[in-house]
């Protein structure tokens, strides 16, 4: 994989920074639109359908594109820079290569079709109560045809048309489901996060649903997950990106004693401490990116990135608010934005400890280096 982006993905990109600048280029139209009920903007979920992204990573014969990590890597990164609500990876990235890797082909395409258009939308249905990361303690249940159970923390939950279930047949095998949104027996508890975003708790009582696939579906889920991180990254590199330089541009323009901030040297050693860990995360990144192009889909790989983006995103996220000051804090100005997406995504799919733990336990797994 090159480093550097390709003609091709420079225009992927800036084809995304035009659709979701245009929308969220003012804190204060991203604050109308996360207010709203549905927490984004369908208008703009049309125009990300008209240009290809909510298809970019599905195969040309389920009705995408055929994008690889290396292209959707650049789309994340637009989605933190701009901070935009819409739940590309939760509604559609997620579900939709659960769905590629273990449905039939009658009903990838109808399902891939319509998360490609925009049309539907979906969740994946998989933590539950009390379950830390990685998540497999599944007490969902699948018997006779119907689900029973809780699953406490679903992203986009609130607005899915159908839901990509987790649970366990009668053999005790993890499988996955499909349940339509509105089924008999389902029950949905939607909220608000603190960054804006939105979820729900949803209850399967003797809800009716249909296995994709057969056998154990726990390598799959693993599988999308790292995937998942290594978006999540992208997303994080975005946000921290925007971050510093909205940190940056508040130091050369606001003064005290009669001079710019940026003349004080302990202020501008702290900002170029801020972008080391800025490279530090970028790096990360684009390595978990070029493994996965590479068709290497190894979890200690994804807990590098995850856990360097968790440190970065603090470091960078508190420094903003600190060198921002007051105005730092309110709800009227960007950065808490930022620091409180950042925040989320530090906690999504394991948070910095959980990673080191990932790590701690791998290495009898490693290579020694020896040198002579």
């Amino acid at each position: 994989m090159e480093f550097e982006l390709s003609e091709e993905q420079v225009l992927l990109r800036d084809t995304v920074r035009d659709v979701l600048g245009r929308k969220y280029g003012d804190i204060e139209n991203l604050r109308a639109v996360t207010d709203t009920e549905l927490g984004w903007s369908r208008d703009v979920w049309s125009a990300l359908a008209e240009i290809g992204i909510l298809g970019l990573v599905f195969d040309e014969a389920d009705g995408g594109t055929g994008a690889g990590p290396e292209e959707l890597a650049p789309v994340m990164g637009e989605f933190g820079a701009t901070i935009a609500p819409e739940p590309f990876l939760d509604a559609v990235v997620v579900p939709g290569l659960l769905v590629t890797r273990t449905a039939d082909p009658e009903t990838r395409a109808e399902l891939i079709g319509g998360l490609s258009s925009g049309e539907r939308l979906c969740a994946f249905a998989h933590h539950e109560n009390g379950d830390r990361w990685p998540a497999f303690a599944i007490a969902t249940s699948f018997a006779d045809g119907r689900l029973t159970g809780t699953k406490s923390l679903v992203a986009a939950g609130d607005c899915a048309d159908t839901l990509v279930v987790s649970a366990r047949d009668e053999a005790g095998q993890v499988g996955l489901y499909l349940v339509d949104g509105t089924a008999e027996g389902l029950k949905r508890t939607g909220y608000r996060t603190h960054d804006r975003r939105r979820g729900a708790q949803i209850e399967f009582d003797g809800a009716p649903a249909t296995r994709l696939g057969s056998g154990d579906a726990t390598a799959v889920i693993a599988e999308v997950e790292v995937l998942a991180q290594t978006a999540l990254c992208a997303e994080a590199v975005g946000a921290m990106r925007a971050s510093l330089e909205m940190t940056t541009g508040y130091l050369k323009t606001r003064k005290q004693f009669g001079v710019p901030l940026a003349t004080f040297q302990a202020l501008t050693h702290r900002a170029a401490d801020m972008y080391v860990s800025l490279e530090l995360a970028t790096s990360l990144s684009v390595y978990a990116t070029a493994a996965l192009a590479e068709g290497r889909v190894d979890p200690v790989i994804a807990s590098r990135a995850k856990l360097q983006i968790c440190r970065s995103g603090r470091h960078i996220g508190q420094e903003s608010i600190q060198m921002h000051g007051g105005i730092g804090m309110t709800a009227e100005y960007p950065v808490a934005h930022y620091v409180s997406r950042l925040t989320a995504i530090g906690h999504t799919l394991g948070d910095a400890d959980s990673h080191l733990q990932r790590l701690s336990a791998s290495i009898s797994e490693w290579d020694m280096v020896t040198v002579g």
